[in-house]
């Protein structure tokens, strides 16, 4: 590791633990190690602390502890909800989701296409928001569950989960959201969304560790056990649980559903001053989905006939950390598939950067930012064979 300071504008990729976190979890790698589903009075101990984690964490999503089901991650929540639903429901072979889904979503829908399922894959304008009418045409008696997320992780736009979840619910369908994003940005309360029956959250977004999650399962909701086994989590999914994660899982959200006004106001001032300097700095930029509702952490932003992987190494010089988009689908040299299904032109799209902030950040981090985009744009346009 180099002794250069990071700056880490990547929060929608994952986010630091919390050192109160990490102190909570400690002891259950340690003194208190015994298995929750055993009978003896130590392990009793560590189920009575697991259960108050997980009521804390359905106080964060404001439901009932028994609604909570704790999961690896928001890969495993989406592929639980979806596959779990349709096979609740096996005369009805329809699923509709967007174009915009993280790859959690989209490619379990892919998958499930290969198996004979229909899939509805909705589209979004240029500014990124859905179009309520195209969901009211493709929604049918056949039609198992709709997935759709709260927030996109790559350009932060939130979608208007009320006005979904109503057509959903009209129709006789079961409503899934991937909250990933929105988690510790928006505030959640299922019991003010009852048109929502399941809702996924990822632990590492609110600065829990990598490795645990949450599936909130409405009462009622009907659903088929993807993970079969033992009896762990009401007989939902089988495995002995995470204890030390889920412990840290609750602490987080308990530490980030207080501190949320504060991160809305903070985050705000962050991203918007860092779009305005490269906006007054630099010609030829999209900020992408600026004019839709947005959380207040994302910036999403295209530099005209620049490659975006250049960006991102020539960032990392300048001990910068942001991405192109979703962590799950780095490594490849393709446009976002969100920014193609936004129309973003092909010259904008391929070098778009994210940048997501958190209440760790500066404003003197977004002004070393903005004076370190400048400098790499400046350099990548001397020298691209588009300049002219």
């Amino acid at each position: 590791m180099s002794d250069k300071k990071i700056i880490y504008l990547d929060n929608n990729a994952t986010t630091r633990v919390y050192e109160e976190v990490l102190e909570v979890m400690l002891p259950y790698f340690k003194d208190q190690y015994f298995n929750p589903s055993s009978m003896y009075t130590p392990a009793g101990a560590v189920h009575k602390e697991m259960e108050k984690a997980r009521g804390e964490v359905a106080d964060f999503l404001g439901c009932e502890p028994i609604e909570v089901c704790f999961v690896s991650c928001g890969s495993e929540g989406d592929n639980m909800a979806i596959r779990g639903t349709i096979e609740a429901y096996p005369t009805k072979n329809h699923i509709i989701t967007t174009k915009v889904e993280h790859p959690a979503v989209i490619e379990t829908c892919k998958d499930l296409e290969r198996h004979g399922y229909r899939v509805t894959y909705l589209s979004v304008d240029n500014d990124g928001n859905i179009d309520i009418n195209e969901l009211k045409s493709a929604i049918n008696e056949n039609t198992a569950i709709v997935s759709i997320m709260y927030a996109n992780n790559e350009t932060g736009v939130i979608f208007p989960i009320k006005e979904i979840g109503e057509i959903v619910k009209n129709a006789g369908a079961v409503f899934h959201v991937d909250a990933v994003q929105a988690a510790g940005k928006l505030p959640l309360n299922m019991k003010n969304e009852p048109y929502i029956d399941m809702l996924t959250i990822a632990g590492h977004k609110i600065h829990a560790p990598k490795g645990i999650g949450a599936l909130y399962i409405k009462n009622g909701t009907k659903l088929r056990t993807v993970q079969t086994g033992g009896h762990q989590e009401r007989g939902r999914r089988a495995g002995t649980e995470n204890v030390p994660y889920i412990i840290g899982l609750g602490k987080a959200a308990s530490m980030v559903k207080a501190e949320l006004p504060r991160f809305i106001e903070h985050t705000s001032k962050l991203r918007d001053a860092l779009e305005a300097e490269v906006t007054k700095r630099i010609t030829d930029i999209k900020i992408n989905g600026k004019g839709a509702n947005r959380v207040s952490n994302t910036a999403n932003i295209s530099f005209k006939n620049i490659e975006g992987e250049a960006v991102l190494l020539l960032l990392d010089g300048y001990g910068i950390c942001t991405s192109s988009g979703s962590a799950c689908s780095s490594g490849t040299l393709e446009p976002s598939p969100v920014l193609q299904a936004m129309g973003v032109p092909f010259e904008y799209a391929h070098s778009s950067t994210r940048f997501s902030m958190s209440l760790d950040n500066t404003m003197e981090e977004m002004m070393y930012t903005a004076d370190a985009i400048e400098k790499i744009v400046a350099r990548l346009r001397d020298i691209s064979p588009y300049k002219d």
